[in-house]
């Protein structure tokens, strides 16, 4: 069985949201949802799918996700059963209704080849619903280090909502707590998969929403953002390193020093920085990029 959660906060598109599931034509799942302690109260739009979804809701009293959007989901993630699967589906996106069937269809698939981790197909859509992006597929199967390289040169896309996950790999593994979980989910996804492979279903496709209300729109957070993106490659360099090879270990590095280079007066980052270079041998690095911030401060 599948469980599917949603953290909900803003009403503004969550009926297009419910109506997507209700419209799923396998019907094979329960949705768990997680009131954030929204001021937009989404008892009256439950009502109406309330003998079309088989939804579990929960208002929490407090109101977590402006201080740990991770903290969040993992509230609302306890809300879920023993279901051995598990969707975290954001509260303004939208799934094509052969989703839920597609998934099933491709179970045993699944099952053989011992998957953690499985996607849909995406597409990109605004505040209208209209389409940003064309589809973006991906190979059935491909190794989680694969699609990070991927990612990281500009060659795909990710958000949380078009994965599923075992249930036990979110609850053993857990989510990093970033500012604002920015990368948290493209962590997510490489962890919960154990770096092994993952499947996608490209005859599926879950639509992204992307607008000014939900943190992907937003351009008033550059900092935090830039702090939640060092973190992630720290992470990768300090604790994932032996899973890359050299030459995306120097991938990450740039990155890594981009958000140096955007943010220069976090001095613990510097610190940060400096013990990378020391445990990788890359004193030059270092160098270089202090000439790079001599020149761009004259």
């Amino acid at each position: 069985m599948l469980a599917i959660v949603i953290p909900y906060y803003k009403l503004t598109f969550f009926e297009e949201t419910l109506e997507s599931l209700a419209l799923q034509t396998n019907q094979a799942f329960k949705v768990y949802i997680g009131d954030d302690a929204s001021p937009q109260d989404p008892q009256d739009l439950l009502e109406k799918y309330a003998s079309k979804i088989n939804f579990k809701y929960h208002k929490f009293e407090t109101n977590l996700g402006g201080i740990s959007l991770v903290k969040q989901w993992e509230r609302c993630m306890k809300l879920a059963s023993d279901e051995e699967w598990m969707m975290i589906l954001g509260d303004d996106d939208v799934l094509e209704n052969n989703c839920i069937a597609a998934f099933y269809e491709n179970l045993e698939e699944i099952e053989k080849g011992e998957i953690k981790t499985v996607r849909f197909a995406s597409k990109v859509i605004n505040g209208k619903g209209e389409f940003l992006s064309e589809k973006f597929s991906h190979p059935k199967t491909e190794k989680a280090t694969e699609f990070l390289s991927r990612k990281l040169k500009g060659g795909t896309r990710s958000s949380l909502s078009e994965y599923i996950f075992k249930s036990k790999n979110i609850e053993t593994i857990k989510f990093k707590d970033f500012p604002l979980a920015w990368n948290t989910d493209l962590l997510a996804v490489l962890e919960f998969s154990e770096w092994k492979n993952i499947f996608t279903i490209n005859e599926a496709e879950v639509f992204f929403r992307w607008s000014e209300l939900n943190i992907t729109g937003k351009k008033d957070d550059f900092i935090t953002k830039n702090n939640a993106t060092f973190q992630f490659y720290y992470y990768l360099l300090a604790k994932q390193s032996n899973r890359f090879q050299k030459e995306f270990i120097n991938i990450l590095f740039e990155k890594l020093e981009k958000t140096i280079l955007d943010n220069k007066k976090n001095s613990i980052y510097w610190i940060k920085l400096f013990y990378l270079y020391l445990k990788f041998l890359k004193i030059n690095r270092f160098l270089s990029l202090g000439s790079k911030i001599k020149k761009s401060i004259k």
